[in-house]
């Protein structure tokens, strides 16, 4: 049972990045992307309009937070250094990021982008103003491959999604609403992750639980992304779910069509359309497979069943600390890279969802694969078969 990152993680990511600024001309790297900035330290923190920007140098780390942050950030042993601005517009975010460069003798600096991200009616100067900077995208690169261990975490957040869904399942019947059964399946599976995780579950959530199970129902099925409609569900209703789980940062993706009592000719006839071609890309995956030939494969069988005008998006995509990340499952993957960026890779996990939609519904599952040495496993486990879907 994982349950959080080992630190030497850490020291291994530090490591890595340290070793591509050594070929750089730059004195320092800089990063001020939210994700990327806990994947070096395990400092995570909400994006808004009060920029951090962390410096990593051949010895040094150091770290520029709002001063709200302070306290959070201090006790990180991999952190040398806390620097801060009271807030955002009255403090000034970059001079004192520009500050702690010039004392770690940073005047040209490998950053991640030349500036704070624009969120949240946040507008300040570029680094560039102030330093040499060249952009890098290191720490984006090395999170599509993960470790064991990420994918360990992974794993255990599959397990939990399972359950969510399960509970999802067992409360839904004509009449409930779908937003009081996402709550009460959400919460009742979280409650059981804690209860079984105790001290060991990693904080990681604000005001909620680490379980969310839900769905979106009847026409909005039909939008790849709708939203929760405000009716009962009533015999006849497609649902599109989903379920998930917060493991010290990392998540997994489980989604099923489902019906609300029996379903009828047509609705069979694109569930298990949509069913055969996630089993086609399921197993076209593995190492060395070009990633683009997964969603290849799908377009040949959708085309062959003359359904393509039903598809609205690619195969899938990676995930763990991101919901998405890349390499995504898109036949255009291959057209923009090459080499060993273009194949699947051992450490990749992927969400493998094609969907069909048509005028009245939606039909997708969504499983998380991991690529392995071997060929691949599938991390979540729910039941895939239509009878199986029936609530």
């Amino acid at each position: 049972m994982a349950t959080k990152l080992p630190e030497s993680a850490f020291d291994d990511r530090l490591a890595a990045v340290r070793d591509r600024l050594a070929a750089t001309d730059a004195d320092a790297a800089t990063w001020v992307g939210a994700t990327a900035i806990e994947y070096l330290t395990g400092f995570h923190h909400i994006q808004t309009e009060r920029p951090v920007v962390l410096a990593v140098t051949d010895d040094r780390v150091e770290i520029t937070v709002p001063r709200l942050e302070v306290e959070r950030v201090e006790p990180n042993p991999r952190i040398d250094a806390v620097h801060h601005y009271f807030d955002y517009p009255g403090g000034e975010p970059v001079s004192v990021a520009v500050e702690m460069l010039d004392g770690l003798g940073a005047d040209a600096v490998a950053a991640d982008a030349d500036g704070p991200p624009g969120v949240m009616g946040y507008e300040g100067p570029a680094f560039s103003e102030s330093l040499d900077v060249e952009t890098q995208s290191w720490v984006d690169r090395m999170r599509w491959a993960k470790s064991d261990a990420e994918v360990d975490l992974i794993r255990e957040s599959a397990k939990w999604a399972n359950l969510g869904h399960r509970y999802l399942a067992d409360y839904s019947e004509p009449g409930a609403h779908p937003a009081t059964v996402s709550q009460r399946a959400s919460t009742d599976a979280s409650r059981a992750m804690l209860d079984a995780l105790g001290d060991n579950y990693a904080v990681r959530v604000r005001g909620d639980g680490p379980v969310h199970a839900g769905y979106i129902s009847g026409e909005e099925t039909a939008l790849p992304h709708g939203h929760t409609p405000n009716e009962r569900l009533a015999e006849g209703d497609v649902l599109v779910t989903g379920a998930t789980a917060n493991v010290d940062g990392y998540r997994s993706e489980l989604e099923r069509t489902m019906f609300v009592g029996d379903y009828d000719d047509e609705q069979e006839h694109y569930f298990e359309l949509m069913l055969e071609a996630q089993t086609l890309a399921i197993d076209a995956l593995g190492p060395g497979v070009p990633v683009a030939e997964v969603d290849r494969v799908v377009r040949e069988y959708f085309e062959e069943q003359g359904v393509t005008d039903l598809a609205q998006h690619h195969v899938g995509h990676n995930i763990g600390l991101g919901a998405h990340e890349p390499p995504y499952i898109d036949r255009g993957w291959g057209e923009r890279y090459d080499g060993d960026d273009a194949v699947m890779a051992p450490g990749h996990v992927y969400t493998i969802e094609p969907g069909l939609y048509t005028d009245e519904y939606g039909y997708r599952h969504s499983d998380t694969v991991a690529i392995t040495e071997s060929g691949t496993e599938r991390l979540t486990n729910y039941p895939r078969d239509i009878d199986s879907n029936v609530v």
